[in-house]
């Protein structure tokens, strides 16, 4: 390992000790090494621009760090052991190519201030990808409520048949769901879209550093004014991000839960495209929808990421090494909440309904509601026209078609006023 910057003349660093510090910083930054290295190019701009650094030791820092990023790219440079984490492998790197000026990078600066920016950085890079699968996921459902809105399909509570419903309004559902999962992770990109470099480790440093020019070279939309604010929001933002992810795939787990069931021989509603499905290994007459089962069990490692950086936070204000941890915590949240949610939208333009098993499915207790509702309209009181509905239950199809029940169900947002031209213009609306 590369010598450590706060190493003390005559203290031995005791390597099972430093394994235990470490942890898995070398991996895990492997996620946030592009993001240090363009940190640490706006950083070394603004020591240049208040006079740290000179012209031509800027000009080679900035010419290092873009040839650091293509080796990393490339496979040229790897971010393994031999390094305690991201930011002391590219000073090592700067350092051995450019002297003094590359000792220099670390000026005014902190690692708790470098993982700050960086995992900033990440974090608003996986948001908008939130945002846009979710626009995505949105746009599917929202084209195929109108191609289908009047496919009649069994309507569900409590896992028993219930009404007639419409494969509108199941696809509406998800339109708006997903329509507001987008919305969310835009909010919540905006709260976190604030530029904590230069605030070291939470206390400013002794140089009149030039906030404002990383604020608009990274790309923020405002600076993070007070350093002891950006110690109190690394958790907090972290935090907020995973709750953004957890809309989408909460949304999906119960997505997936429909999908689970309707692909099953005893519903048998849902054909899925061969490829989302795979062999028994022992059982040669069946094909297990795997995708959508890995689908359903994502949520619970993004809501087990948002857990573990919640018990991180029980701490005092300050810069504490306690969140170093929270860095796995996104890593495996995003990454596995992520890798469902971009194999979605295909999977649902592409699912196929059966026909026939929906119908098979509408029984004729399934129109009782509308015996009662027709009743009422009639002047019945509700009670008495329910109980009166209740007891014919299984005649009230009689003369009755799902066609007929889905165009008397006009109440705002149901099948026979789906409102979907309102759901457009919110879909319209995302940014």
């Amino acid at each position: 390992m590369a010598d450590l910057l706060w190493q003390k003349p005559g203290v031995a660093v005791d390597a099972q000790i430093q394994r235990f510090l470490a942890g898995d910083d070398v991996i895990l930054d492997r996620e946030f090494f592009l993001h240090d290295i363009a940190a640490s190019t706006a950083h070394a701009e603004g020591l240049q621009r208040i006079g740290i650094l000179s012209a031509d030791e800027l000009e080679g820092l900035k010419r290092e760090l873009a040839i650091l990023a293509d080796d990393f790219r490339n496979g040229a440079f790897v971010l393994d052991e031999s390094y305690e984490d991201c930011h002391s492998a590219i000073e090592a790197r700067l350092t051995e190519r450019l002297g003094d000026a590359g000792r220099k990078i670390h000026t005014g600066r902190s690692r708790n201030d470098q993982i700050l920016v960086a995992t900033r950085l990440w974090l608003k890079e996986k948001l908008a990808r939130v945002a846009q699968l979710s626009r995505e996921v949105a746009r599917v459902a929202l084209d195929r409520a109108a191609a289908e809105k009047d496919l009649p399909i069994p309507g569900y509570t409590h896992i028993q048949r219930a009404v007639v419903s419409s494969a509108g309004m199941w696809w509406a559902g998800w339109a708006e769901a997903f329509i507001d999962d987008a919305i969310r992770a835009t909010d919540t990109l905006e709260l976190v879209d604030c530029n904590p470099l230069g605030t070291a480790a939470g206390y400013g440093v002794n140089l009149k550093l030039d906030r404002e020019h990383t604020t608009s070279a990274l790309g923020f939309a405002r600076m993070q004014v007070s350093p002891v604010y950006a110690q109190l929001s690394r958790g907090k933002f972290e935090l907020a991000a995973l709750e953004a992810l957890g809309s989408a795939t909460l949304d999906l787990r119960r997505l997936a839960w429909d999908l689970s069931l309707y692909t099953t021989a005893e519903f048998g509603f849902v054909s899925l495209p061969a490829q989302y499905t795979t062999g028994s290994s022992i059982m040669p007459n069946k094909r297990n929808p795997d995708v959508i089962e890995l689908m359903r069990a994502t949520h619970a490692s993004v809501a087990a990421a948002r857990t573990e950086i919640e018990q991180l936070l029980s701490l005092p204000s300050g810069y504490q090494r306690d969140l170093q941890s929270s860095k796995g915590a996104i890593v495996h949240g995003f990454g596995r909440g992520l890798a469902a949610l971009e194999l979605l939208p295909a999977l649902l333009a592409n699912l196929e309904w059966r026909e026939e098993k929906l119908r098979a499915a509408i029984d004729s207790g399934m129109y009782a509601t509308d015996v009662a509702v027709e009743a009422a309209i009639a002047g019945v009181p509700f009670r008495e026209a329910y109980k009166a509905a209740a007891a014919s239950a299984d005649t009230a199809g009689q003369g009755r078609t799902p066609e007929g029940s889905l165009a008397a169900r006009t109440s705002p947002g149901a099948a026979a006023d789906l409102r979907l031209a309102e759901l457009e213009a919110r879909w319209s609306a995302l940014a």
